[in-house]
């Protein structure tokens, strides 16, 4: 025999104490019980047990009325009272069948004047649980069987037409009541299924920012180990053609020849597991200029030129010897923070600031400061730096980002340099 454990989260057991049971199925269903049907909460129970008492005590009170009634002998009263305490009691199968309990509660209120209690939690039952049209036709029976009730039993204290449009008024208020907690909780299911949408779009979305900076980190690898293997043939080339060439030249070739070897292969090993879809109609890059971290201060030139404020704070002081992968990643993130300054904090000051020697690592800072004014929000915001996490990461670094303290923005990456 196995036995399933539960495994309800906590998130899960507070929905359990503060949501209907129908509510907290459709928002969050229980992979536990699949089509089955969902066990009443605290808060159902608590639900439950008020509208029993409130059925028993109308009953009541109108078991007291009975005696004032004329022409009622103790028979009809004893029976009344009968049929009224089963309806109350039927009052706990409301949630399993609303349309049922209602249907036949409609017919008992016309010889029970104790059930009218019960026969109004069924009326607000069907409201909320299901759809208008049952609750039209339901209620709408209900309010025609009162003014035949009324002339048959009279109330004392009431006028045949008073006693009338008190009755409609109590059942309309219990399906308006009804139907404003079913309203409620379908808003609530819609809200929930709008929100569930939205994270689905984000994540459709980051995963196709990092399809799309694995392709451009596939294309910009190829374009950089076609170098290296260029350059290797050339060399390889020259030293079979000239096999008399001095010793020294040989030597000089065959130093060029290893070291384009070993740059391949860390640019080989780079390029491993990257996605790139490779298709036919993709325009050639091969060949184009590739940023390295010397063009940092072009970038920041640039954007000055374009009419932001930026401080260049540190420098590499060796930066022909960063590896040209690594190189081109920190281009890219300072590029992509400073677009992002620019386009989320216009007319601020910018600080870039690149650190590191061989063994440490290389460190790329971008913090701007917090803008002066309010600035609308801009579509598809993010995406950018899911990119850069990526590149990131499979380069072998990190790059975290996030508001300062002071309300601006910082984007601070560490990329290896061994």
């Amino acid at each position: 025999m196995t036995v399933v454990r539960s495994t309800s989260s906590p998130a899960r057991q507070e929905r359990h104490w503060l949501l209907p049971s129908a509510l907290a199925e459709q928002l969050d269903p229980d992979p536990a019980r699949p089509g089955g049907r969902p066990r009443r909460t605290a808060r159902d129970w608590c639900v439950d047990t008020a509208c029993f008492l409130l059925a028993v005590v109308i009953g009541l009170l109108t078991a007291d009325a009975l005696e004032n009634e004329p022409g009622l002998s103790p028979g009809v009263q004893a029976a009344d009272q009968l049929v009224g305490a089963l309806a109350c009691a039927a009052v706990w199968l409301r949630r399993r069948r609303p349309v049922g309990l209602a249907v036949a509660l409609v017919p008992v209120s016309l010889v029970s004047a104790t059930a009218g209690g019960a026969v109004l939690a069924s009326l607000f039952t069907l409201a909320v649980h299901r759809p208008f049209r049952y609750v039209a036709w339901t209620g709408g029976a209900f309010i025609a069987l009162q003014p035949l009730y009324y002339r048959l039993r009279p109330d004392p204290e009431l006028p045949y037409v008073g006693a009338v449009l008190f009755g409609f008024l109590l059942t309309t208020a219990a399906v308006g009541w009804g139907m404003l907690a079913r309203s409620k909780r379908q808003l609530l299911v819609s809200l929930r299924d709008r929100a569930r949408r939205a994270e689905t779009e984000a994540r459709l979305r980051a995963e196709q920012a990092q399809r799309l900076a694995r392709e451009d980190i596939a294309r910009e690898m190829h374009d950089v180990l076609a170098h290296r293997l260029t350059l290797l043939s050339v060399h390889a080339g020259a030293l079979e053609f000239r096999p008399d060439a001095p010793r020294e030249e040989v030597a000089r070739a065959a130093g060029v020849i290893r070291e384009s070897a070993h740059e391949a292969l860390q640019d080989l090993r780079e390029i491993i597991g990257v996605l790139r879809t490779g298709h036919a109609d993709e325009p050639d890059d091969a060949g184009r200029p590739q940023p390295t971290l010397a063009a940092l201060d072009a970038l920041v030139t640039e954007s000055r030129e374009a009419g932001m404020t930026v401080t260049l704070a540190g420098r590499v002081a060796e930066s022909a010897a960063v590896p040209a992968a690594v190189g081109r990643t920190a281009y890219r993130i300072a590029q992509e923070a400073l677009t992002n300054a620019r386009k989320h904090a216009p007319g601020t000051e910018v600080s870039v600031s690149v650190t590191g020697a061989p063994g440490d690592g290389l460190t790329v800072t971008v913090r701007n400061a917090p803008p002066d004014r309010d600035v609308p929000p801009v579509p598809g915001s993010g995406q950018g730096l899911i990119g850069l996490t990526e590149r990131a990461t499979l380069t072998g670094g990190t790059l975290r980002h996030g508001p300062t303290a002071d309300g601006g923005f910082e984007v601070r990456g560490w990329l290896p340099w061994g």
